[in-house]
């Protein structure tokens, strides 16, 4: 089926992050979207290579998984928003007449997916969203298209759909980051009007770059590199298996000399990979700097990562919170929301979606 999943027609539903490390669920209140209330949230751990590359490697092991993370969370809605990986999608941007109907969108969007979609169009999920009217024109519009494998999506639909759930939407992460951002940004200067903000997801195998200019997203990549480097020199240097280190690293009470001579180590080499993901922004882009960086995912609580990353790119840097400002339910613990909020951009941008419009 075409031009349909990324729209979404009946809300609630609750977002549902199927990452490499681990299944990240989040619910929202209804409070309207600009004033979103946190009900539940859960992080259910995914055994090691589940997930591999996006890809579900372990169809079983991940629907278990699921099970237990809804369960835990204890949420009464079995709709639900997922997310496809950046190298599971194909994204174009095209300029349209804005006074086109959407039929005539929806064929001017397939001619144009013939010509830049290496598949069979039978073979993809093709949608379109119309973004900005384009700048120093008032008859054109700027249209995203997005695309996928079919057997991408079915694959995570068939996860949900074993677990009891019912898929309502598939977006990107990508798409999901932006909107959680969008929700934090108040909490920078002018809330990021007139300002390069640069948000980087760090998970376990892959950082994600998205550099944002008056909250459009002008620049994104991935990069391989993640917190799975400093489980590896956990297990190099302790004797630990895969599921020790990763535990240890969670605790953060590890063994002797861990500050020293293993997390500080890994956070100025992560800090390094930061400077030089912006600096390929920077080369590829007419831009020179960025006034702030906003660090997402797992490891942005790393202790003194933000300091490193701020010495090293001589930008601002604040870990992310989607949920600043949210009221919070009795059954969200703020001490534990506090660690686990970066890990939750994907989720919490997928649980918004239930506030759309359209």
């Amino acid at each position: 089926m075409q031009f349909n999943f990324l729209k979404i027609n009946s809300p609630p539903l609750v977002g549902v992050d199927i990452s490499s490390t681990g299944i990240k669920l989040v619910e929202f209140g209804e409070m309207g979207r600009e004033r979103c209330s946190l009900e539940r949230y859960a992080i259910e751990p995914l055994p090691k290579d589940a997930i591999v590359e996006g890809n579900i490697a372990k169809m079983d092991e991940v629907v278990e998984a699921m099970k237990r993370g809804w369960e835990r969370m204890g949420s009464r809605s079995r709709h639900v928003a997922l997310a496809l990986p950046a190298a599971a999608v194909i994204t174009k941007k095209i300029i349209l007449p804005a006074d086109l109907t959407e039929d005539e969108m929806e064929i001017q969007v397939e001619a144009e997916a013939n010509q830049v979609i290496p598949f069979a169009l039978d073979e993809v999920n093709l949608d379109f969203q119309i973004l900005n009217p384009v700048p120093n024109s008032n008859n054109d519009v700027e249209v995203l298209i997005v695309a996928s494998r079919k057997e991408k999506v079915e694959d995570r639909v068939a996860v949900a759909e074993a677990a009891g759930l019912k898929v309502l939407v598939v977006d990107t992460e990508f798409n999901a980051s932006q909107t959680a951002y969008e929700g934090m940004a108040h909490i920078l200067p002018e809330s990021g009007r007139g300002q390069i903000i640069a948000l980087i997801d760090i998970g376990a195998t892959t950082m994600h770059i998205m550099v944002f200019v008056n909250h459009v997203m002008v620049y994104s990549r991935e990069q391989s590199f993640g917190g799975n480097q400093l489980t590896l020199e956990i297990q190099r240097r302790y004797g630990l298996s895969s599921e020790e280190a990763e535990k240890a690293k969670r605790k953060g009470n590890l063994l002797e000399n861990y500050d020293l001579e293993v997390l500080h180590p890994f956070i100025e080499t992560l800090a390094l990979e930061i400077s030089r993901a912006l600096q390929l922004f920077f080369s590829s882009t007419s831009y020179i700097k960025v006034d702030h960086i906003v660090l997402a995912g797992g490891c942005a609580v790393l202790p003194g990562l933000d300091e490193a990353v701020a010495n090293r790119t001589e930008a601002s840097t604040l870990v992310a919170n989607p949920f600043v400002g949210m009221t919070c339910s009795a059954r969200v613990l703020a001490t534990k929301l506090a660690v686990d909020a970066p890990a939750l951009m994907v989720a919490c941008g997928l649980a918004m979606r239930r506030f759309d419009t359209v």
